[in-house]
């Protein structure tokens, strides 16, 4: 479909064009109307949702029209373009935790030059790639589809989406599921400052205890505490010796990105995250089929069109201090309390502190006027930690909260946990709620292959 670039000023510049799928209900007598997806990020493709929720939920694909769309920005939509990808890869390589004053001096030189590249590349898309403006779409969507109202579901970044979308169109919304929620109430600053704490809580409480548990098939230390101790021993031999595998060089910051993405979903993640430990502990002796799997998943520590399309957005949307003092300074402390990925802080808050000021309105989430809202979020989900979900959900004075107790992974619809989908799927399929906040347990942690569990 065609929008306008700018939804405050339509006759002013070139229309942009959003790709959309759909999957039709089965079900055509019983079908209860539209049911939109959105997908995370912000950067991240929808164009497959709508087929693959019908494949899990045939009850869901028998009841809506399942819909989804890339957001203006990413995929196939108009695409915004910043930096090319070996640019990309050397900004988020090397060792960030390197806090010496030429390290920083030359993390904050290359954002500037990427924000340079996206202002060069972007043919003044930039200021048009928000999340206001993408709501805007969603409801030209709802219009073309011709439904007085949409049902929804998103996770992640699509829970700003859908709070947005309410907020802006309350009235358009029948029933809405929010899953693994970023911190709306707040700015994105406030939001990805909290970050650092939960991915060390996630990596500290729930992998390396696994870890060491199954220190019999990994050999990485029989206590979490010698499970970390390993991992810091192989991450410093990287920082004096990066290593070349497969012909990728791996840098500190890649075994960073490699554990912090792995632990999002513990399986296949752990065993794939401990995998990649002995491996790069010992290349001589890993198989070549590990070996250029390993090589070929750290080659690229973020996409370059992902990275084009998550900071228009997140340095679009809010605002950000701009000192460099102070991101130094918090840095720091990042690094130091939660290096695990507290050590890359610098390297995306750089970039929004050197981004053209932003003039895009900002959606301030109220909650008015909503029906019931579903709401999901693991205890100690990596990426969208609990006490912002928390906040959220006293945001919304209609909604349930669902909490997934003894795990972190995220995301909890479509991730076979039987609990959650029964919530979800009675939901959105009969409109009922649990009469209260209620929990879930997750899932139980993967059992290494070859592993009989005992």
């Amino acid at each position: 479909m065609a929008v306008p670039r700018d939804w405050h000023h339509p006759e002013q510049g070139p229309s942009l064009t959003v790709e959309v799928s759909r999957h039709r209900a089965t079900d055509t007598a019983g079908r209860h109307g539209v049911l939109m997806m959105a997908a995370g990020g912000p950067g991240a493709s929808g164009l497959n949702r709508p087929v693959n929720l019908a494949h899990y939920a045939p009850g869901l694909a028998a009841t809506y029209d399942i819909v989804s769309f890339d957001q203006r920005g990413v995929g196939s939509s108009t695409k915004v373009t910043c930096a090319d990808q070996p640019t990309v890869d050397a900004y988020f390589s090397g060792d960030k935790r390197d806090r010496s004053a030429g390290a920083l001096r030359g993390t904050f030189a290359r954002a500037r030059a990427f924000v340079r590249d996206c202002q060069r590349h972007a043919n003044d898309l930039l200021p048009y790639i928000t999340t206001e403006q993408a709501v805007h779409d969603m409801d030209l969507y709802r219009a073309l589809l011709r439904a007085r109202t949409i049902s929804y579901y998103g996770p992640s970044y699509a829970t700003v989406l859908g709070a947005s979308y309410a907020t802006a169109f309350p009235h358009r919304v029948a029933r809405m599921v929010l899953d693994s929620n970023v911190d709306y109430t707040g700015t994105w600053q406030s939001f990805m400052e909290g970050q650092p704490s939960s991915f060390q809580r996630r990596f500290d409480k729930d992998f390396l205890p696994w870890l060491a548990k199954n220190d019999g098939v990994y050999h990485q230390g029989r206590t979490p505490a010698q499970a970390k101790a390993s991992y810091e021993r192989l991450r410093a031999g990287l920082h004096a010796h990066p290593l070349v595998l497969d012909g990728t060089t791996i840098t500190p910051d890649q075994l960073d990105t490699l554990a912090s993405s792995a632990i999002y979903q513990a399986d296949p993640g752990f065993e794939n995250l401990a995998t990649a430990l002995m491996a790069l502990e010992h290349p001589d002796t890993a198989s070549p089929a590990v070996k250029q799997t390993l090589a070929k998943a750290m080659a690229h520590p973020v996409d370059a069109r992902f990275a084009a399309d998550f900071f228009s957005v997140t340095c679009n949307d809010t605002p950000w201090n701009r000192s460099t003092a102070y991101w130094i300074a918090q840095s720091d402390r990042a690094t130091r309390d939660h290096p695990l990925v507290g050590a890359r802080v610098l390297a995306y808050s750089a970039v929004c502190a050197a981004w053209p000021r932003s003039t895009a309105p900002h959606l301030h989430v109220t909650g008015r006027d909503l029906p019931p809202i579903l709401m999901l979020n693991s205890v100690h989900d990596p990426a969208t930690y609990y006490e912002g979900a928390l906040r959220d959900h006293r945001a919304l004075p209609t909604s349930r909260l669902v909490t997934v107790v003894g795990g972190g992974d995220h995301g909890q619809f479509q991730n076979h946990n039987a609990c959650v989908d029964h919530l979800v799927e009675g939901y959105l399929v009969n409109g009922t709620l649990p009469p209260t906040d209620t929990t879930c347990a997750a899932n139980p942690l993967p059992v290494p292959s070859g592993v009989t569990r005992g």
